[in-house]
């Protein structure tokens, strides 16, 4: 029986288990939606902006930990897509991206809606196809799934010119074997106990911790590894809720706006292993003053991380899962008994310097505030998201995450925009769990035409603005390094968030005073509509604890002791 490509690529869909996917059709995709009509297995999400669609596949990405699936049309909508799929390449979150292109016989030559997307998605993602006959397509988006999977993972996308679209074959073969020929790489025996050794001579070792910790699910033997030891454990930003936030060991986030006692661990550690994580500049400050005492061992499954910012004095290159694990038994044959070091005493002295001295009683709100009545009334199931700026440093200070894929943030591209369709792929994944958008009121105006999406696919969130009414990042940048010279920063007074909100079907509550918080917040929990809460804040708050940019992780800019900072 023949089948048309359009056939084809649902059918390869659902052997890839997709049961979730986000899109907005359009013209030169509109033969694949055609098949979808027909095609109760998979739910289709339709969003109101491509980028949108992009960052609802990628916190449903995140969530889940299984590849999101987003389809667009042709031209515009391909390219509406680039900043979503570059925020997933940037952090290796698995895409696979299906656009609409014009027929072959028509690339090149202007057609309407044509764009060499195939061109402008070298660079942020880890391949892309153009498939030229019908009878490729299977093997195509087996591929992708392949490569947007293994090893680090990352965006796939493949342009679907309308005539492979539509074109028939006699005979479909859907490749059963792998096609992406990737060996998972394995650090050798010899190579995994210099690694022990040296652990074992440190008298202060630290863990630094990234997201690949999270991505190969290396959490368990990441902890045990840590107890054997006695080291403290330290996150980057995107490695946050790969240890329970209680745990003993545990120091926080480390970088610019990094916990005081993880950034002092770094920089008092006299050796540092480095597991899944790229060493950005947002997590080591100068790199020349990063870790001075230290001895770096860097656990990486992409090996051109390695030596590319922090030269390592012994690279185990392989997943961090396996290595861990081989490194554990290794330690234990070495040493029967983990031993308490010289850590033991100074870990609850650099504990005390994480005191923050605010008032929380404030009127108006301090942002802290609510982002730690957030916490506290948040399950260990529950999900939060975050745009970018200030919102996305107070949320990573003051929310605990005691689990994996429970804290999604765009952390290399710094999307604002993010959090607010990453909540709605989230919820989407996860749909027993509260998920809660923590915004600004400047990043949650770019995307807050997906909160139509929630709430016509009953997939309820809650957005916690937190509205100062400024850029407030960069206000305060502004503030401390350009002598509070505020130059187009300030977002104005007319715009009514909530009425916003009301107008795309969801609820909206403004919060003016603290003692309005937590009521405003467990409404909104438990509410069977999206959410929307305007929290009024002290709009020159800044975030502390910061480093300047440039400076080593020691060099803080202090909280000033007046009103309103």
């Amino acid at each position: 029986m023949k089948m048309k490509g359009t056939e084809i690529v649902v059918e390869s869909l659902k052997r890839h288990k997709v049961d979730v996917m986000f899109g907005l059709p359009g013209g030169a995709i509109m033969p694949v939606y055609d098949v979808l009509y027909d095609t109760p297995e998979i739910k289709h999400i339709l969003g109101r902006h491509e980028q949108g669609v992009a960052h609802m596949a990628d916190g449903y990405a995140r969530a889940s930990g299984k590849p999101g699936v987003l389809m667009v049309t042709s031209g515009p909508g391909a390219t509406n897509t680039i900043t979503g799929i570059a925020t997933a390449y940037m952090d290796s979150s698995p895409l696979v991206s299906f656009a609409g292109q014009v027929p072959t016989h028509l690339i090149g030559k202007d057609a309407f809606q044509e764009t060499d997307v195939f061109s402008l998605m070298i660079p942020i993602t880890k391949m892309n196809f153009l498939p030229k006959k019908t009878e490729e397509l299977p093997a195509t988006i087996k591929l992708a799934f392949e490569i947007a999977t293994k090893g680090r993972p990352g965006p796939v996308h493949i342009d679907l010119p309308r005539d492979v679209q539509l074109g028939e074959v006699s005979s479909v073969f859907y490749p059963t074997e792998d096609l992406y020929n990737y060996s998972l790489p394995e650090p050798s025996l010899e190579r995994i106990r210099q690694a022990a050794e040296m652990l074992l001579s440190a008298q202060y070792p630290v863990i630094l911790a990234g997201g690949g910790v999270i991505i190969s699910g290396a959490s368990t033997e990441l902890a045990a590894l840590a107890e054997f030891l006695w080291a403290p454990i330290v996150t980057t930003l995107m490695g946050k809720g790969c240890i329970p936030a209680d745990h003993p060991l545990y120091l926080g986030h480390v970088g610019m706006h990094g916990l005081k006692s993880a950034n002092y661990a770094i920089q008092e550690a006299d050796l540092v292993l480095a597991v899944g994580t790229r060493f950005s500049d947002r997590t080591t400050g100068k790199v020349s003053e990063f870790a001075p005492k230290a001895r770096i061992i860097h656990v990486e499954i992409d090996e051109s991380e390695i030596g590319k910012i922090i030269k390592p004095q012994l690279a185990l290159l392989g997943d961090a899962k396996r290595v861990l694990s081989r490194l554990l038994e290794v330690l234990q044959k070495l040493s029967k008994k983990g031993r308490k070091n010289a850590w033991s005493e100074r870990m609850n002295q650099l504990k005390q310097l994480d005191s923050f001295d605010i008032d929380w009683d404030a009127t108006p709100i301090r942002p802290e505030r609510v982002v730690k009545e957030i916490s506290d009334l948040l399950k260990k199931d529950d999900i939060v998201t975050t745009e970018v700026g200030q919102c996305q440093m107070f949320a990573t200070l003051y929310i605990k995450t005691y689990k994996p894929r429970r804290f999604i943030t765009s952390g290399g591209l710094g999307t604002m925009g993010f959090g607010l369709p990453a909540a709605i792929g989230a919820k989407a994944a996860s749909p027993d769990s509260v998920v809660v958008d923590v915004a600004g009121d400047g990043s949650y105006i770019m995307t807050c035409n997906s909160l139509p999406v929630s709430v016509e696919h009953r997939l309820p969130i809650v957005v916690a603005i937190l509205d100062n009414r400024y850029l407030g990042m960069v206000r305060q940048w502004q503030e401390l390094f350009m002598d509070k010279r505020y130059s187009h920063v300030y977002l104005g007074e007319r715009t009514d968030l909530t009425t916003v909100a009301e107008g795309f079907g969801a609820r909206g509550i403004v919060v003016t005073r603290p003692t309005e918080i937590r009521e405003a917040l467990q409404e909104a929990f438990k509410s069977d509509t999206s959410t929307v809460i305007d929290f009024m804040v002290e709009r020159e708050a800044n975030v502390f604890p910061m480093v300047p940019a440039g400076a080593a992780l020691t060099e803080f800019v202090e909280m000033k002791k007046t009103r309103g900072e």
